[in-house]
Order: structure tokens, then C-alpha cells, then sequence
């Protein structure tokens, strides 16, 4: 601890030369006459102005998440040396702003980072305060405060660790034999921060289990997931424990979420009522996208139609063909032919692009090319997005045979299309290539879930159909701008790569496309990607092969990002109990920081 420095104040010169001086009655020398008769000097050798500040402070720091705790319930994230962390502690010692007994306050006009031993737990600050004893006399001094770090759990991790520590279970269920409905789910959860609060996710093949610590946070996540699919709900307790004396009860719920069973496209024949219902659509419809309504397109027309979850679940509907790749077929277009709507003189004129959204195309089989000459004109939707060497998926009709009867009947007498076109392919999976997801310039992020214990053989089919799952969901998103408008895309590592103007091969994958007759709107564009994110690890194969740089901030560089004094390791080691006074004729700058960080 550094002696107390004598400051003298700004009218102690113009004191000395009004009164008769006296001698100090410690060293002697003339002073001007003050209540204690003794010299700037003498007082500041004989004062200790830290007197009712505590220079060792305990502060509690969890082990799990590494938060600091602030106050009752309440832990904040700081890191080492940082700003924030410095406001942490010097809201911990007390008597800072008040000292003990005088109720004079004490100004902190400077704060250092000392070094210490990284596992030493302990944390050392160096604060140098002023004040003004006597008037016209202003002492100031140095001192150390340490700060002993002790482990405690925060209420988060308590509750993650503590066995049976969940109150409420929120089970997500859709009875389909994919998960692209809970992929995409997953990444509007993501969006809107949707499980936040929750304690663990675990995933299952038909669905995820969500365990929450209390029925609020739950019914809260159960509120977000009606507002983004159909649902119809159950919920059920189980009594865990009775408290006779305070008449208390402990409840465990558990709620069990279905999901609407249709998917995006799927191809539905409505009954006739609701066909009627809807306004008179075609009863041949395909799903075209699922909120909380699902919604309906005319796969030959465009015309589209609502229908409420309500209404499907009085009267559930069944897919004559469910979105699966094996009932897919690839298609090559040969050739389009746009559809001219007929002028309306009664709405605004419509664009090109509008008048020419529907198209007749001219396709052929990708696996008939050089086998036989079978060509199929049908009138398509998404017409508009094709041209002449084009590859898009479809269904064939024509080799399906349908469980519904009414449909069979239709298909069979030739009333239904043989081809219902369903999307454009896009990059490396149109021209077939194997490792067509490996260069994709964009990337979604997933949540941290753990997966139900399996078989070793069931583990292995449940990997392998989640990873086509997940490669089906990823072709919906780049062929549908509408779904990519509400979820979160980020560049990926090739992007960085591509960016390489030093490259020319790369480049010419990503020059935008400046044909005004190419009409897809549909196509992933670079001004949709955000800025990626740290979220995979590295792989287990490049563990022992590659050397891993931690990052992070050298000795003392944190706290010089933030403009906090910081003492060295050698500097640190010689750093002195008591120095000598530095006398001063006025108070320096108050040492400022923000006690809410």
C-alpha cells in the first residue's frame, strides 16, 4: 500500500500569505495555521484516508457458463480485464464512495488491472483515491484491493444439473415419415430466440422434447409454435410431491404439440366441399407452404387458397403423394412457352413477368435422354423459372397409382396431368454432381440438442435419413425465396474462397447475372446472406492433424481495448507497499465508470 500524498488545495498560498504562520508541531518547519497545526507532509505521513475500505472483496464466478455474479439472481458475462469487469468489482468494495465514520466521500480518480497467477483465483486492483481531510488539504493515496474468486453455481446451470429439475415438458410431434417440417421449425426457433429459457432439447425421429423449469416459459414457446404451424394441443400433470403443512402440491406438466401431418409439397385431391369452400379451386392442388394456415396452389393455374388449421383438423386431409425424393422425378426442359393471361380492364395492368408466370413446357425424362424419345407438355405454375436445358423435379402421374379411388378414377381417364412440376434445381444437384451440398455458398445454423439413445444399427438409418432429410430441406430453401425470407442463411467458408478475385475459375460461380430475359426471382442471392458465424467445430479427423490457434487476447491487451491502465507481470513484482508523497494543488479527474455494466 503506497502512503497517503499531501495535495495542497488551491487557496493554500493565497492562505499563507493572510495569516500568521506558526510551526508545525511535528518537523517545525512554518506552516499556515490549520485545525490539527501540522504540515501537508506530517498529515499525509500520519493519515490514512483508505481507513474503512476493504481491500480483500470475495466475488462469486460460475463454473459452468463462467458468468459473474452481480446481485441477488442476476449474473452477467465479463471477460478478463475487460471494462465491465472492473465495474463488477469496484461495486463489491465497500467504502468506496463513503468512508467509514467521517461520511466524507472518497473520489477514485484511477483504476489498474494488477497481474496476476492465471489459476491463482485472484484478481488485483491497483485504485488511487482522493481526499480532502482538512481545508485546503487534499490527500491522496494508493492501494491494492484483492478480489478472491470462489466457484458457486449460477440458478441456470443448478437447475440444468439437478435431477428432476424440470417443470414443464413440451412435446413436439408431426406422425410423417420426415423431419423437413421440424428442420424448418427449427431454424424459425432459432430466428426468434424461441428456446430461450429452455434446459435441454432432445430429438427423436417423429419429433423433439422440450424441458422447461417452469409452466410459463413453456405455455410461452407453446404460444410461438401455434403462430407458425397448425397444431392441436393436449396437455397432462403428474403429481409429484404434497406439502400437508403449507397445503402445497409439486406438479410436473407435460404437453403434447401436434403438428399439422402435410407438408410442403405435398399433392392433395380435395373432396368437393372443400374445394368449394377454398373458391372454387382445382380439386388437384399441392401444398405450396405451411404457417399457422396451410397454404394451397393450383399446380396448373397458380390460383392459390387458405385453408386454417381449424378446418383441417374437422375434416383431415391425406396426401395422394407425400414430398418424399423417391417419389420424385427428374425432368429436363426441353422447351416453354409462355402463357398470356387475358387483359383485365377492371385491375392495373400487369408486368410482363406477371402476364407470363404461367407456361407450357416441354419436358422429357433425365433417365429417357438417349433411351427413347418421350416428351410431356403441361402447363405449370412455376413456368415462368424455366428455360430450355433447365433441370426441376416433378411427379409423374402416369406411373403412380393412387388410395384414393376417386383420384385413381380421374388419373386413370386421363383427367389429370401427367407431369406436376414442382421446383427448379439450382447449382451442383442439377448437374447431378455427388458433392453438390459440399458447395453451396451458404450454410444454416442448428440447435445444440441431444439425440435419443439407439441401437448402434437404428443410429446408423436414423444418421442416414436425417442427413437426406436435411439435404431435402436445404434444395426446398434455395428454390423458394418466401421460405428463405423467414429464416436466417450465412455465408459459408467457400464463400470466403469464392471472394478471391485472384481466382477467375471461382469468380465466374458468383458474377451476378446481368441477362435481363433470366426471369428467376427464386435464385439464392448474396445480399441474403448474413455475415457467418462461429458454429462448427473443427472435424474429428483434423484434430490430430492440425495444430488448433487459440485466439484470444495477449497480457493487458483487453483492458488497453478498453482503456483501463494495466501493471505488468514485472511491474507487478516490484510494485512497492508505501511511496513517497507527490504534493498537488487541485483534485484530478474523477475516475469514471458505469456501475449497470
Amino acid at each position: 500500500m503506497e502512503g497517503p500524498q499531501a495535495l495542497g488545495g488551491p487557496g493554500a498560498a493565497e492562505n499563507a500569505n493572510n495569516y500568521v504562520q506558526v510551526l508545525c508541531c511535528v518537523c517545525g518547519i512554518p506552516i499556515a495555521p490549520n485545525a490539527a497545526n501540522t504540515c501537508a507532509s506530517c498529515l499525509a505521513s500520519s493519515s490514512d484516508i483508505t481507513r474503512g475500505i476493504s481491500t480483500e472483496v470475495t466475488l462469486h464466478q460460475c463454473r459452468g457458463c463462467q458468468r459473474w455474479h452481480k446481485e441477488a439472481g442476476k449474473w452477467i458475462a465479463c471477460e478478463l480485464e475487460s471494462r465491465e469487469l472492473m465495474a463488477l468489482c469496484l461495486g463489491n468494495v465497500s467504502g468506496l464512495k463513503t468512508t467509514k465514520g467521517s461520511g466524507q466521500k472518497v473520489r477514485l480518480v484511477d483504476a489498474a488491472w494488477i497481474w496476476t497467477e492465471p489459476h491463482s483465483m485472484r484478481l488485483k486492483v491497483r485504485l488511487t483515491i482522493q481526499k480532502e481531510v482538512q481545508q485546503g488539504t487534499i490527500l491522496q493515496q494508493s492501494f491494492t484491493v484483492v478480489f478472491i474468486v470462489r466457484n458457486q453455481q449460477c440458478i441456470e446451470c443448478q437447475a440444468e444439473f439437478r435431477q428432476g429439475s424440470w417443470k414443464s415438458l413440451v412435446q413436439v410431434r408431426q406422425r410423417v415419415a420426415h423431419k423437413r417440417t421440424f428442420l424448418y421449425l427449427e431454424q424459425l426457433i432459432l430466428k426468434h430466440g424461441a428456446h430461450r429459457g429452455c434446459l435441454s432439447i432432445e430429438t427423436f425421429r417423429d419429433g423433439m422434447d422440450f424441458y422447461f423449469p417452469d409452466k410459463g416459459k413453456a405455455a410461452r414457446f407453446i404460444s410461438f409454435l401455434e403462430n407458425v404451424v397448425p397444431t392441436k394441443m393436449k396437455t397432462s400433470k403428474k403429481l409429484i410431491g404434497t406439502d400437508d403443512k403449507s397445503n402445497v402440491s409439486n406438479f410436473k406438466y407435460t404437453s403434447l404439440v401436434e403438428i399439422c401431418p402435410l407438408c410442403k409439397d405435398d399433392l392433395l385431391y380435395l373432396p368437393v366441399k372443400t374445394a368449394r369452400n377454398l373458391g372454387n379451386i382445382n380439386r388437384l392442388v399441392m401444398v405450396k407452404a405451411i404457417s399457422n394456415v396451410i397454404h394451397l396452389i393450383d399446380p396448373l393455374s397458380g390460383q392459390t387458397a387458405q385453408l386454417s388449421g381449424d378446418a383441417f383438423w374437422r375434416d383431415p386431409l391425406r396426401p395422394i403423394i407425400t414430398a418424399a425424393r423417391s417419389r420424385m422425378t427428374r425432368f429436363v426442359v426441353l422447351g416453354k412457352e409462355p402463357v398470356l393471361l387475358r387483359p383485365n380492364v377492371s385491375k392495373r395492368s400487369a408486368t410482363r413477368k406477371q402476364k407470363s408466370r404461367l407456361a407450357n413446357l416441354t419436358l422429357a425424362r433425365e433417365d429417357d435422354l438417349g433411351v427413347n424419345d418421350r416428351q410431356f407438355e403441361e402447363r405449370s405454375s412455376v413456368g415462368y423459372l424455366m428455360k430450355s436445358g433447365d433441370v426441376c423435379v416433378g411427379y409423374d402421374l402416369t406411373e403412380t397409382q393412387f388410395v384414393d379411388d376417386e383420384a385413381e378414377r380421374m388419373r386413370s381417364s386421363g383427367k389429370l396431368p401427367d407431369v406436376v412440376v414442382i421446383r427448379k434445381l439450382y447449382g451442383g444437384v442439377a448437374a447431378g454432381e455427388a458433392d453438390a451440398s459440399k458447395k453451396r455458398l451458404w450454410k444454416l445454423k442448428r440447435l445444440e440438442v441431444e439425440k435419443a439413445e439407439k441401437s448402434a444399427r437404428a443410429a446408423r438409418q436414423d444418421a442416414e435419413a436425417d442427413d437426406m432429410d436435411e439435404e431435402d430441406f436445404m434444395r426446398e430453401v434455395e428454390a423458394d425465396r418466401d421460405m428463405r425470407s423467414q429464416i436466417n442463411l450465412y455465408k459459408s467458408e467457400l464463400l470466403k474462397k469464392k471472394n478471391d478475385k485472384s481466382n477467375p475459375d471461382v469468380m465466374s460461380d458468383v458474377v451476378e447475372n446481368n441477362d435481363e430475359e433470366d426471369e428467376d426471382d427464386q435464385e439464392v442471392k448474396l445480399d441474403e446472406l448474413l455475415d457467418a458465424l462461429a458454429m462448427d467445430g473443427p472435424d474429428p479427423e483434423d484434430i490430430g492433424n492440425v495444430e488448433v490457434e487459440v485466439s484470444g487476447f495477449e497480457e493487458g491487451g483487453k483492458a488497453a481495448m478498453d482503456g483501463i491502465a494495466y501493471v505488468g507481470r514485472e511491474e507487478a513484482r516490484q510494485i512497492k507497499d508505501k511511496e513517497g508523497a507527490v504534493p498537488q494543488a487541485e483534485f484530478r479527474k474523477h475516475y469514471d465508470f458505469d456501475p449497470d455494466l
